[in-house]
């Protein structure tokens, strides 16, 4: 566990999301992800965050623990007028600060509510607390200022929770008070994006690699994150130089995609519908689709990628055994012989986008999305990908694809982008 820094720059935070909104299933805590980004920027590392409802007992609990393991925590939300706004007096009472009120707060407030010819109420008065040594963060898009408190060697920081509020003083924060304490040292990161394997697969492949580093002077950490049709690796490493820190990552990278081989589609966080792109693009080749159980999805992922028409002709989606007759020429024999789901239909389909669009390559995907239609001999999840090129030997393989129907159609699609990928890496 990282502990607080004596006398030293800030290097560690937690945040803290107040509000019992939160804790619902109608809302939820985005301003962690923006004050994520800042603090990395800083280099400082996020350690923890939570959501605490507006209980004074509990927010007084968590926020303890939080002084004991990071040397900045940031607090959002509760900084209101009503009784149920406890941020400010839980914060003062574990530090052990007095209050004083600010006349330019109220005044602030006043000429705010006085805009709208109102008059302020006497309970926003409870805004213009200020603990003892806090530094007033003014907020022109709300009533309720920011604090920047600096406790010995921690700070502490208070925000209001909308979003409009919250971001223009963090941005304020980073530019004056926490990026003066941050000090010299610098985070930075670099990725490697995998398909074809399972999170386990890249964990036996590559934790003899990345275990070495965690015990050098300065350790690289390394992220392994399962998602849907990927595994993405995130290393990480703390530096005061970006030079020297972005020549270890890259070498440190390069050790991963050496040990993962061809299942490795992205080093630069590119998506794999950008990576295939770019090598139709680089290839001056075309790409036409015929779907099934995706019913255009592949289509869609492909013309998400600005600059896509470069390469993309169409796609059909031929749901019924019918229109895959009629509108891709699969012939009757094959969908009786073998099932609407299976090699020869899918090569059928990719042979018939690419003859009926004049496309260069061909791709054919048809399954069982599910949650109903699957049979023992073909269960939820099979699917069959065909991918036709004009040089080369047509790819088709059947895959068997876990979860719900959205997870069995995005693997779906992202294994038919992947056998292109390869396809075009291979001879062309």
């Amino acid at each position: 566990m990282d502990r607080v820094t004596p006398d030293g720059p800030l290097r560690t935070a937690e945040i803290i999301a107040v509000g019992s909104e939160l804790l619902g299933s109608t809302r939820i805590d985005t301003n962690s992800l923006f004050l994520a980004d800042r603090l990395a920027s800083l280099g400082i590392a996020l350690r923890a965050k939570a959501v605490v409802g507006d209980d004074r007992v509990m927010l007084a609990q968590v926020f303890s623990q939080s002084l004991i393991r990071a040397d900045l925590v940031i607090l959002t939300g509760g900084l209101g007028p009503t009784d149920d706004d406890v941020t400010r007096e839980v914060v003062a009472e574990a530090l052990g600060l007095e209050f004083t009120e600010d006349p330019a707060i109220v005044a602030a407030i006043a000429r705010r509510f006085a805009r709208r010819n109102m008059r302020m109420p006497d309970n926003n008065r409870r805004q213009a607390q200020v603990p003892r040594g806090a530094i007033v963060l003014d907020n022109p898009n709300g009533t309720a200022p920011g604090l920047f408190i600096a406790h010995q060697r921690q700070a502490i920081v208070l925000l209001p929770g909308p979003p409009r509020e919250l971001q223009p003083l963090m941005t304020r924060l980073c530019a004056g008070p926490l990026g003066e304490r941050a000090g010299r040292e610098r985070i930075y990161t670099t990725c490697a994006f995998v398909t074809g394997l399972s999170e386990s697969h890249v964990e036996e492949l590559i934790q003899p690699i990345y275990s070495q580093w965690s015990t050098a002077a300065a350790p690289i950490q390394t992220t392994i994150l399962a998602a849907p049709g990927q595994i993405e690796i995130h290393l990480s490493l703390r530096s005061e130089s970006e030079g020297a820190a972005r020549a270890r990552l890259d070498t440190a990278r390069s050790a991963l995609a050496d040990a993962l081989g061809n299942a490795v589609f992205s080093t630069d966080g590119r998506f794999l519908e950008e990576v295939v792109g770019d090598l139709l693009k680089a290839r001056r080749l075309t790409i036409a689709t015929a779907e099934s159980c995706t019913g255009g999805l592949l289509m869609s992922r492909l013309t998400d990628v600005p600059g896509s028409s470069a390469y993309v002709l169409g796609g059909i989606v031929v749901y019924s055994n019918d229109l895959k007759t009629t509108l891709v020429d699969v012939p009757v024999a094959s969908i009786a012989a073998h099932g609407a789901v299976s090699e020869p239909v899918a090569l059928a389909m990719a042979e018939g986008a690419r003859s009926r669009t004049g496309a260069h390559i061909g791709v054919g995907v048809t399954g069982i999305a599910g949650p109903d239609g699957g049979t023992p001999q073909k269960p939820v999840g099979t699917v069959a990908i065909a991918v036709v090129a004009p040089e080369g030997a047509p790819q088709v393989r059947m895959f068997s694809f876990p979860g719900g129907r959205p997870q069995v159609k995005h693997q779906a699609t992202q294994a038919a982008m992947d056998m292109v990928r390869r396809m075009l890496n291979s001879e062309w």
